[in-house]
């Protein structure tokens, strides 16, 4: 029993790693296209331009009963770093880096304690998660060229 849970968890990741890997194949192409990179690029800064995400920023700004904990724009600064890194030829361990880089700064070395971070941590995913499905519902009703 334990070695068949070890298999599915093995090929799980394997999965996992499968689908990153072709992902990360096809953002290469794109990124080496300066067109689409530069058409992304000014759909991503219109999307902001416009405040087209304000219902998302609204969520993001709860304040919780503790009035020391508020819920900093968090997704919002890593997309938008993401954004300034995002240029044609850039390779994708670069953007890659930047995220990493932010997570490190907002999510892992402000973690106090193991739950804190698990906290933090989902948090952030379901946010992030949130975030983007916004950005790419945007792009695809109001920005079809940015998003192709």
């Amino acid at each position: 029993a334990s070695s068949l849970t070890e298999a599915k968890e093995f090929v799980k990741r394997l999965r996992r790693q499968t689908d990153l890997c072709n992902m990360v194949k096809t953002v290469r192409v794109l990124l080496n296209n300066n067109s689409t990179v530069t058409v992304l690029r000014s759909g991503l800064h219109a999307i902001f331009n416009e405040k087209s995400l304000d219902v998302t920023k609204d969520l993001f700004q709860e304040t919780f009963r503790n009035p020391k904990r508020r819920q900093k724009n968090i997704q919002l600064k890593c997309l938008k770093n993401f954004i300034s890194s995002l240029t044609s030829s850039t390779d994708i361990r670069d953007l890659l880096g930047c995220l990493s880089s932010d997570l490190q700064t907002f999510i892992i070395k402000p973690s106090k304690s193991k739950e804190a971070f698990k906290e933090q941590a989902s948090d952030f995913m379901l946010k992030w998660n949130l975030l983007l499905n916004n950005v790419g519902k945007i792009l695809t009703i109001n920005r079809t060229e940015s998003f192709g």
